[in-house]
């Protein structure tokens, strides 16, 4: 099969070919159908992320595909079907997936960091009984992709109570405006919010004000904002404190865009969390038990992904397109892989 590699961090990116996987105990194998090129997979790239403990390594967490094979053991599922999975996948044994929270499982399985990913024509899944999800029919292949990461995180970390809890009528800041910011626009609007949108790219913030913003603001014009609810959707120690410092008292910052390498270990303005009763919030994506409601609000149309600016490549475009992600050069929203061959 063919697949996009690296064989040392930071190394280039190269279209190689490589056995087709076998299916792990318990486990699926996938024909990948479309893949989402995040900026979590640059940062796999760039040697950020410890989980990715062997070389040469196969990125790409955020996909759609059809079931090639599964294992003997699992009835649910069959060969054909089509799914997506989390990008953080559960155990399906610990505390925290009997609780529906696969999200935080301590023995979790990351596609494109604990194992090779999804920039391939095929992927092999552990724990497919717990972690597979159907994909509606009228949900095309390509939006599906786009769900696992970048929306799946955005409704969680804004709509959930045990998150950030938005409400209709509150303000909130999103700062950073690709894939997830974006996202995080939609469903923020469609939760009756006011959204501010804060990036420093024209077409970004002209993107995001299609989506519902109501304000669409540089860093340098986003001062004494005074909202409820705040998200770094970038991952950024200077955003982040930025983010923080825009909240009213008793304001919510919820922290997605991971904060990795130089940035992994910041200071936060600890003296304004506690003077205005401010809650920090971190938000690693969205467990298996929160998509049908996500899938309920894409059917009633009352959230839109496929509104969110697309670019469709290639597999043997990823390398380019890896490479622009690493100097912000991607075009806002979207970047999916669509073409294996």
């Amino acid at each position: 099969m063919k697949a996009v590699q690296f064989s040392d961090f930071k190394a280039p990116l190269e279209i190689v070919d490589l056995a087709k996987p076998g299916i792990p105990e318990g486990g699926a194998l996938i024909r990948v159908k479309a893949v989402g090129i995040c900026r979590s997979d640059w940062h796999a790239w760039q040697g950020h992320d410890p989980d990715i403990k062997s070389l040469p390594h196969v990125p790409g967490h955020e996909f759609s595909g059809i079931i090639e094979a599964i294992d003997s053991s699992i009835s649910q599922w069959q060969v054909g079907d089509r799914v997506t999975v989390p990008f953080a996948c559960g155990c399906g044994t610990c505390r925290h997936c009997g609780q529906g929270n696969t999200q935080v499982c301590p023995g979790q399985f990351q596609p494109g960091f604990s194992a090779n990913g999804a920039f391939a024509e095929y992927i092999a899944l552990p724990f497919a009984a717990t972690n597979l999800i159907g994909i509606p029919e009228t949900l095309d292949f390509t939006t599906a992709a786009s769900l696992g990461c970048r929306f799946a995180t955005a409704y969680r970390a804004l709509a959930h109570p045990d998150q950030a809890g938005l409400k209709a009528g509150e303000k909130v800041a999103i700062f950073g405006c690709g894939g997830v910011g974006l996202s995080a626009v939609m469903v923020a609007s469609s939760l009756g919010a006011e959204v501010i949108a804060v990036d420093i790219r024209p077409e970004a913030l002209a993107h995001a004000e299609k989506l519902g913003a109501k304000l669409a603001l540089h860093p340098d014009e986003a001062t004494n904002l005074s909202v409820e609810v705040s998200m770094d959707a970038i991952g950024s120690a200077q955003v982040g404190r930025s983010a923080i410092r825009s909240l009213v008292p008793g304001g919510r910052h919820v922290q997605v865009g991971l904060l990795l390498g130089k940035d992994g270990n910041h200071s936060l303005p600890m003296d304004e969390v506690i003077a205005r009763e401010l809650r920090i919030i971190g938000s690693h994506g969205m467990g298996v038990s929160g998509y049908r409601e996500l899938l309920d609000r894409i059917a009633e149309g009352t959230i839109n992904p496929s509104g969110i600016q697309t670019s469709l490549i290639s597999l043997g475009e990823v390398p380019e397109a890896m490479k622009a992600m690493g100097n912000f050069e991607n075009p806002c929203g979207l970047t999916i892989v669509n073409r294996f061959n």
